[in-house]
């Protein structure tokens, strides 16, 4: 009796990740998009008690690096423990010194990669094949995996073929478009795989293992004499790989029934015109072909598996006898050389063969640049040409070079009774999860076949999702984005005017708006060319208002559940009853550690999905007018790069264009996030005008500066229609007016501005209303803040702004409407930094949440004051942020250490004039302080200027450096990975330095970026990626430990808890002449706010990031202080402790206010409570020592 196939809807990292888990004893891992998911699984499961072939758990151990991972698994390898790794990118690339050793020691592993780009003129979290092409000659096997289902049947021929050659492997699929790609696929049984081990292979690498009881010497230096010699000697388990790989694929085959070689073709058997690619984009290319064959052509595809040893043989016996011409397609890029590697390979390989094809080869799918059939059908149709283009790109238009191919139409290839769906959404509306289960639900309740992919962009939460879902009754090879849906739901209503949310929907389709209006109102709403669409298209529309539902049965404004009960209540797809009740386990599945109130709440939102209307679509709209296009005066840059960019029509954009705006080296204008005006927030603050004392606390926390003070004089009060107040104080202000203005369309409706707001008499100056931009309120106030920016200008220099946090919000921010999360923790310090120096500042950014909402074309927030100044910024690597930042210190030294030396030149020169040599002078003696520099190089500049109209040969020099002469100040920006993990050694050795420069630390306690995963910053107790079952080591005390080097500033800071003491230990670091460290609590979304207040009344969220500050201060979670060592230059005390005692007895109410401690007592009872008690007891013994430092006498 055959087997029953075991069918179960995952992603490629899931399916890697459980077959590579069978293999494992040890796995070494660091986080790293998009590869993170594999390791999460591994830790997840170990700490569940699943058990690997030989009966046992894994072993996981997060390192600090993936250097150190590399590092660990090769230690553990030597040590005789199987072990694996799970890694991408930049993390492979930090690996591959330690991947020549472990290859040259011939010790079995494998190195599960999701393929993705490496950072060259920008970084890309994206999929392609550049990481794993930078290891090809490292001496590891490369196999590769085309599909999700390909990983799950193929991943055990790695580590199969790796124990019995010996030789390393890395098994690798595309990232993201495999790797987060789901599919209902037929899983891979371990006990399958397990007569497939041999027992002799395992008992071979045990008896390798080091031992003190048969010791022997490895990592030896070797002479010239010998080591060309002996490097040759491994030549032969190379040789054998092959076979092994081969015989490996046979087994598998018989297995799962689907056929697996070196090099599997696919095709017409007489093959005229072929294809050679490997990974994902084999599957469009499948599509492709059978349409191609169906209409008579000879064509097909070898698709490659291993990929190194390159079998010479194989890949000869794969290709069709009739082969004629052959196109190679490689998904990297190589500058300089003469041909991507794998068309390289495959040119070599048959240069000397009989049939003698003519072979050309072409680059594709660059960071998931989407690869459709029709890009295949262009390939296919350029190999047709008397003269192939050869060194070609698919996908986009190079109008510079001339590499593209002409683009053909897309048109559905998938298949018959194929169903194509698009779901819009907002990053962290759960429209992403829902749809997640929606096609598992699908998957595992029926005989279809599905398939789930998710696009972002690059913001964090409040970002745009899009989800492409398929569903079939055949296997699914559409391995790319969903062109032609006949279903599209949009989630946010704003998107209609934003994006083209109805483009490719097909005749006859369906489309779902989630929408406040409905009636007249809905139709006025809908912009022209949409309305025309559906009439010209026969759309059945319908609407939705899933927010009023939401608020309805308490669930805010996350309105997924109802919108997924929507879909499939709409289309069914399944029938209804089988939707509502597999929605219901899930939410089971998905809320059961968050409380019964929570799982009623989704089973009501389910139930009320069926509250949708159809909105009867009017023939005569096919015939309506176009809309005027809408005139600005937004730059030439912004309308024709940043809007398309934003819009998700970037693809369209060409080389040319790129070229045009000087951004080939990936330098990006300021200030372009202005132009975004997304409106996306549910809820925004409004001003009321008599209950305001002007303490300006709410511009202090906003995180997106998206709302400010303004201060206008009479004159620009007159043009001015608003409410206003006199201005209170500060003294230099009087006479003038004062507003706080909202820009609506930049507000992500946190709430944490009428949260802190003090108000009089117990009423609040701002309340949190529904926004609904299509109001005349909020129309009116879009243009008042406006007019605020455009007409009045900054009042800053009237004011000290330094003085304390009221004055400091008088100044522009010039960081500006980031891509961050709504209540975001970290922004605030970022924004707050650039009022107090951002004219001067230079950055260097770690990789992470605050390079991603820093800079992601087209959104860059840091911009420009009205002088045109503002903070440089740029992002190096994850792990060499500090260096980086150091590099640019010690640059900007010496360019005005040779300033100083050319004005002392110029000095001497006779024609100097008495006012260039008294500027010169007081530049020279005051050049490192800020406000010194500034003058002099104000009365400098000119001058300079003059001398070098006047032919001066030194003052010609100096007019291409009069940009240094202003003091810069120098930042350098990362979270607690970069910090206290991949980035500490060159944290420590910058501050160890002496160098002027200030760290800025924001500390999240997990690697927030990569999806929260655990770090050294992550307090004991804590669960978190990595940390499953909770963390089991305490918080490392990063300041107190550079503090020991008695020559750095450090200060640990909350600006919830206390504006002053942030402003003042900002203030001192920027001051103090040398190194700087500041450690600045950021709540985060990985947290899982959700509790009460100590007293029972207050709703603790991330619309209160900032109270949630200063409960942390309050209980003794974090502590505030500062050490200055000018104090001890002084007799002083330089540690000052600014945290009153802490009110320990609501330590355990503030952890358990957030799922990464409370639901520690759901998954892990037993444990739980120890470690609760462990992290109260870390706290409070981190809070003696600061009392005791404290104390200290420092008068001797």
């Amino acid at each position: 009796m055959a087997k029953e196939k075991k069918f179960i809807t995952c992603d490629g990292n899931t399916a890697a990740a459980h077959v590579s888990y069978m293999f494992t004893e040890v796995a070494a891992i660091y986080p790293i998009t998009p590869s993170s998911p594999m390791a999460e699984h591994v830790d997840d499961w170990a700490a569940k008690g699943r058990k690997n072939l030989f009966g046992q758990t894994v072993t996981v151990q997060e390192m600090e690096s993936e250097a150190g991972a590399a590092g660990a698994l090769h230690g553990s390898l030597q040590a005789g423990a199987l072990t694996s790794t799970y890694t991408a990118s930049q993390g492979l690339l930090l690996m591959i010194p330690n991947m020549y050793k472990i290859a040259g020691e011939l010790l079995p592993c494998v190195f599960n990669v999701s393929a993705r780009t490496l950072a060259s003129h920008a970084l890309s979290i994206f999929g392609d094949h550049q990481d794993v092409m930078a290891c090809r000659q490292t001496g590891f096997a490369m196999f590769c995996s085309g599909s999700v289902q390909e990983v799950m049947d193929l991943s055990a021929v790695p580590h199969l073929s790796t124990l019995e050659s010996k030789v390393p492997f890395i098994n690798f699929f595309d990232g993201f478009r495999t790797s987060h790609e789901y599919h209902k696929i037929e899983e891979m049984d371990m006990e399958d795989i397990r007569p497939l081990v041999n027992k002799e292979w395992i008992e071979d690498f045990r008896n390798r293992a080091l031992s003190p009881e048969r010791p022997v010497t490895r990592g030896t230096a070797e002479n010239p004499e010998t080591f060309f010699t002996h490097r040759e000697a491994s030549n032969s388990y190379y040789d054998a790989i092959p076979q092994i790989v081969e015989k490996h694929l046979e087994e598998i085959s018989k297995i799962t029934g689907r056929e697996y070689h070196l090099f599997n073709y696919y095709g017409a058997k007489d093959a005229e015109n072929i294809i050679v690619l490997m990974g994902s984009a084999t599957e469009p290319a499948r599509e492709a072909i059978d349409f191609l064959v169906k209409q008579g052509k000879k064509v097909g595809m070898v698709a490659v598996h291993l990929y190194r040893p390159f079998s010479v043989d194989a890949i000869r016996k794969a290709i069709p006898a009739t082969v004629k011409r052959i196109a190679v397609l490689d998904r990297t890029k190589e500058p300089g050389a003469e041909g991507e590697p794998l068309y390289l390979d495959v040119k070599s390989a048959l240069y000397d063969d009989e049939r003698k094809p003519l072979i050309v080869g072409g680059r594709y799918g660059l960071g998931s640049n989407d690869t459709t059939p029709a890009h295949i059908v262009a390939v296919f149709k350029n190999l047709e040409l008397p003269e192939p283009k050869n060194h070609f790109t698919i996908g986009i238009v190079d109008d510079v070079t001339f590499t593209s191919l002409p683009q053909e139409i897309e048109i559905p290839m998938g298949g018959e009774g194929l169903y194509e769906a698009k779901f819009y959404g907002l990053g962290s509306d759960g429209t992403v999860g829902a749809n997640k289960n929606s096609v598992q639900i699908i998957g595992n309740n029926t005989d279809k076949y599905c398939q789930a992919y998710f696009s972002y962009d690059s913001k964090k939460s409040g970002g745009f999702t899009c989800s492409h879902l398929r569903f079939g009754d055949e296997p699914i090879h559409s391995s790319y984005l969903v062109n032609t849906p006949n279903f599209v739901a949009c989630h946010v209503q704003a998107y209609l005017h934003m994006y083209d949310v109805i483009r490719g929907l097909r005749p006859n389709g369906t489309f779902l708006l989630n929408t406040i209006f409905e009636g007249e109102e809905l139709i006025n709403f809908l912009p022209t060319r949409v309305k025309t669409y559906f009439a010209k298209n026969n759309i059945k529309v319908y609407y939705i208002n899933a927010g009023k539902i939401g608020q309805e049965i308490g669930l805010g404004n996350r309105t997924n559940t109802i919108l997924q009960s929507a879909f499939f209540r709409i289309t069914g797809v399944i029938p209804v009853e089988l939707a509502v009740e597999q929605m219901k386990k899930f939410i089971v599945k998905s809320y059961g550690n968050k409380g019964e109130d929570i799982i009623n709440m989704n089973y009501a939102a389910v139930d009320r999905g069926g509250e949708y209307k159809e909105l009867i679509v009017d023939p005569s709209w096919a015939n309506l007018p176009a809309d005027e296009q809408q005139v600005d005066d937004a730059p030439d840059f912004i309308k024709e790069m940043v809007r398309p960019i934003n819009a998700q029509s970037g693809n369209l954009l060409k080389v040319s264009d790129f070229v045009k705006f000087g951004t080939v080296d990936g330098t990006w204008q300021t200030g372009t996030s202005a132009y975004e005006k997304r409106g996306v927030e549910a809820f925004v603050p409004i001003w009321n005008v008599d209950n305001c004392i002007q303490c300006n606390k709410c511009a202090f926390v906003c995180p997106h500066a998206s709302i400010r003070p303004f201060v206008l004089d009479d004159n620009e009060k007159a043009g001015f229609y608003g409410a206003t107040q006199d201005v209170i104080a500060p003294k230099t202000l009087k006479g003038m007016h004062f507003r706080i203005q909202i820009s609506v369309l930049d507000c992500l409706g946190c709430g944490n501005c009428a949260d802190v707001c003090p108000g009089k008499r117990g009423e609040k100056a701002l309340k949190m209303i529904p926004f609904n931009f299509d109001t005349p309120e909020m129309v009116e106030e879009s243009k008042n803040w406006d007019y605020m920016v455009k007409n009045v200008k900054s009042k800053q220099d009237l004011v000290d702004i330094k003085q304390n946090p009221k004055n400091s919000q008088f100044a522009q921010p010039l960081f500006e409407f980031s891509g961050a999360c709504s209540g975001c923790g970290e922004t605030p310090y970022v924004k707050l930094i650039t009022q107090l120096f951002g004219d001067r500042e230079m950055i260097s950014n770690a990789t992470g949440c605050s390079s991603i909402y820093s800079a992601s074309i087209p959104s860059t927030p840091y911009t420009t004051n009205a002088a045109g100044h503002g903070p440089a910024f740029d992002n190096s690597l994850f792990e060499d942020f500090c260096e980086f930042g150091l590099g640019m210190a010690m640059g900007n030294k010496k360019m005005r250490a040779r300033i100083a030396d050319l004005l002392t030149q110029a000095k001497e020169d006779t024609n100097a004039t008495e006012a260039y040599k008294a500027a010169a002078d007081k530049w020279i003696a005051g050049k490192d302080d800020a406000d010194t520099s500034k003058e002099a190089a104000a009365e400098l500049k000119p001058l300079i200027a003059a001398a070098a109209e006047a032919g001066c040969e030194i003052n010609k020099e100096l007019k291409t450096l009069d940009h240094y002469l202003v003091k810069r100040s120098q930042w350098i920006i990362g979270g607690d990975g970069a910090s206290y993990d991949i980035g500490y050694g060159g944290l420590d050795h910058v501050l160890a330095s002496g160098e002027d420069v200030n760290i800025l630390v924001l500390d999240t306690e997990v690697y927030s970026n990569t999806g929260g995963q655990s770090s050294k910053a992550t307090p004991v107790g804590a669960i978190a990626q990595f940390a499953a079952s909770g963390k089991r080591i305490s918080k490392k005390d990063l300041g107190l430990m550079q503090a020991t080097y008695g020559y750095v500033y450090v200060a640990q800071i909350a600006m919830g808890a206390d504006q002053t003491q942030t402003l003042k230990a900002i203030r001192e670091a920027e001051a103090y002449p040398g190194p700087s460290l500041i450690i600045a609590y950021a709540p985060c979304i990985n947290h899982g706010i959700k509790g009460m207040d100590p007293d029972g009344k207050g709703k603790r969220s991330m619309g209160r990031s900032m109270h949630e500050e200063e409960l942390a201060v309050q209980c003794g979670y974090w502590h505030l202080w500062r050490y200055d060592p000018r104090l001890a230059d002084e007799g002083k005390n330089p540690f000052q402790l600014d945290s009153k005692e802490p009110k320990w007895d609501e330590f355990r109410n503030y952890i358990m206010g957030e799922v990464r401690f409370a639901s520690l007592a759901k998954a892990f009872p037993k444990e739980a409570e120890e470690l609760y008690v462990a992290t109260q007891e870390s706290a409070m013994k981190r809070y003696k020592t600061y009392v005791r430092k404290s104390k200290e006498d420092w008068s001797e």
